[in-house]
């Protein structure tokens, strides 16, 4: 079977995107709860692209005319919500424990690159992969698949650098979760501080009770609509004018894709601290431009490449060992508590959903730290994917 017609395969990605979702939802499969539906829909995308599905002119044409276009928009969306003045409610200490999981992560993945890039497979493609990864490792998802037009991200490598991530992530959580009934050897081990845990609670909490309070009508839904696919063509319009600048006087390493990611993040980042990131209807139209994007990205992925994913699992054992070792010798040094440290590597590997699991395992006040961390990460991912990237190409 092949899908010939442009419109019918995107009604199939939205469909099946769509359905796993329902079946997430309705049924409470368990399976859902070690892998989510993100991941399912990426590897039957993945299924379907290797037995030719999406194998014809008129899909190639849908792809094409959509996948960058709603890429920006999903961005733009995203980081509406990352308004730094509610990251104040962290203190000055919470950010720190954050920003330290992410500099840990930075450097396994770093050290690790030069001793597994040769059995990564795909030669030298897999830099782009590994940054966009790190991307997600700091922000979550919407980052990775942000990178994919920011970086020369190769389809096979991205494949596998999923398969790392759905592997790892799933594993760590359980760490996470089980390593709760040793908090005060640990907080013994580093002589915790955890004074001032209390208050922080209550203010993130606050914060985000502020936020959930609001509800989307068809209005917001439509100009939030039109404003994001607004902002991606204009942003693809600047990025454009950006890269033809900057080849002029000699810096041709900025790519289009480059600016215009950089440029819409930008201006995500700024509109998040107008009126414009207290619109409603942002985290569910920023969902769904996710899952939209991510079936694009994968129905141009086969499974074939995952045959070099083991040693991928072992590149992220091996970033996750490193993590660890370093933030437990950073607890030493800063007396930083079991729970927050838990927590902000949460927020960093899987993002605001996820890190409130480990949070509330603690203490049910504290969920609103772990969702204010993960804001922070989705605002610095691009970044620091884009940092990375220009790190591990000194291995090339």
């Amino acid at each position: 079977m092949v899908i010939t017609n442009g419109f019918t395969y995107i009604a199939f990605l939205m469909f099946l995107a769509g359905g796993l979702l329902a079946l997430e939802k309705y049924t409470k499969w368990k399976i859902f709860n070690v892998v989510p539906p993100l991941v399912w829909l990426y590897v039957l995308n993945m299924v379907f692209c290797t037995l030719g599905f999406y194998n014809s002119d008129g899909v190639s044409a849908a792809y094409g005319a959509l996948k960058n276009n709603l890429l920006y928009a999903m961005i733009f969306v995203m980081l509406l919500r990352c308004d730094f003045r509610k990251l104040a409610k962290l203190g000055g200490r919470m950010i720190a424990i954050f920003l330290g999981c992410s500099l840990t992560l930075a450097i396994g993945f770093f050290i690790g690159y030069p001793i597994f890039m040769n059995t990564l497979g795909g030669g030298q493609k897999t830099w782009a992969a590994v940054s966009a990864l790190y991307a997600s490792w700091v922000g979550g998802s919407a980052n990775m698949a942000a990178m994919m037009e920011a970086l020369p991200v190769d389809s096979g490598a991205y494949s596998c650098a999923l398969a790392l991530d759905t592997v790892c992530y799933s594993v760590w959580i359980a760490l996470l979760l089980l390593a709760v009934r040793y908090a005060s050897k640990w907080n013994n081990a580093v002589k915790a501080d955890t004074s001032k845990l209390d208050a922080v609670a209550q203010a993130a909490n606050a914060e985000i009770e502020k936020d959930q309070k609001k509800k989307a009508t068809s209005g917001d839904w439509i100009f939030l609509i039109g404003l994001s696919l607004l902002v991606s063509a204009l942003s693809q319009m600047v990025g454009g004018a950006m890269n033809s600048g900057l080849s002029s006087i000699g810096l041709s390493m900025f790519d289009t894709g480059t600016c215009t990611t950089v440029f819409v993040t930008v201006l995500g980042l700024v509109c998040a601290l107008t009126p414009l990131g207290k619109l409603p209807a942002v985290e569910e139209l920023s969902s769904i431009y996710l899952y939209a994007v991510v079936s694009l990205l994968a129905s141009t992925a086969s499974l074939t490449d995952l045959v070099s994913a083991p040693m991928w699992i072992v590149y992220g054992v091996f970033i996750l060992v490193v993590h660890v070792v370093l933030m437990f010798v950073m607890s030493k040094i800063f007396h930083w508590d079991l729970c927050m440290v838990s927590t902000a590597s949460l927020a960093n590997i899987g993002g605001s959903a996820s890190a409130p699991i480990v949070a509330t395992a603690y203490d049910a006040s504290f969920a609103g730290i772990g969702v204010l961390m993960g804001v922070l990460g989705a605002a610095i991912g691009n970044f620091c994917g884009l940092g990375m990237g220009a790190l591990l190409q000194v291995f090339l």
